[in-house]
């Protein structure tokens, strides 16, 4: 099927639910879910990971993008995603999420407008921004 205008398109089939399986369509992902335990070690990989894990890729590949425009060095850093799963207002459960950006050899201010500049950049964030609580905070390693 052509998919006019987009540049990627990939498909991942679950079953079972967060209880369940996630195959996508060339194979390379096939993973156990499992909900997350609230105390323990799961025993497979939860939708949130998952996402943070997604996420994370490409907010560093964003925050890649932007450096090499501004001729900054972001190639020793490291982008962690914490998602949370939480009550909402309505009596059912949400998402919210920290993202931290260590950035090595870098002056804290300039970290942090890479790190916002990634934000604004990142497909992930733009797809989340407005509906779950986002904190993005840049540490310089200096």
């Amino acid at each position: 099927m052509a998919h006019s205008g987009k540049v990627y398109v990939t498909t991942v089939t679950v079953t079972g639910g967060c209880e369940g399986h996630a195959v996508s369509d060339d194979g390379v992902l096939h993973v156990q879910l499992r909900c997350p335990k609230l105390n323990g070690a799961s025993d497979g990989t939860n939708p949130e990971q998952l996402f943070a894990a997604a996420w994370g890729g490409c907010f560093q590949s964003a925050l890649m993008a932007i450096a090499w425009k501004t001729g900054d060095d972001v190639s020793g850093s490291v982008v962690m995603v914490e998602v949370a799963l939480e009550p909402d207002s309505q009596g059912g459960y949400g998402l919210s999420a920290t993202i931290t950006v260590d950035i090595p050899a870098m002056e804290q201010k300039k970290a942090q407008e890479l790190a916002n500049a990634a934000h604004e950049h990142c497909p992930y964030s733009r797809a989340t921004r407005g509906n779950i609580d986002v904190e993005v905070t840049a540490r310089s390693l200096c």
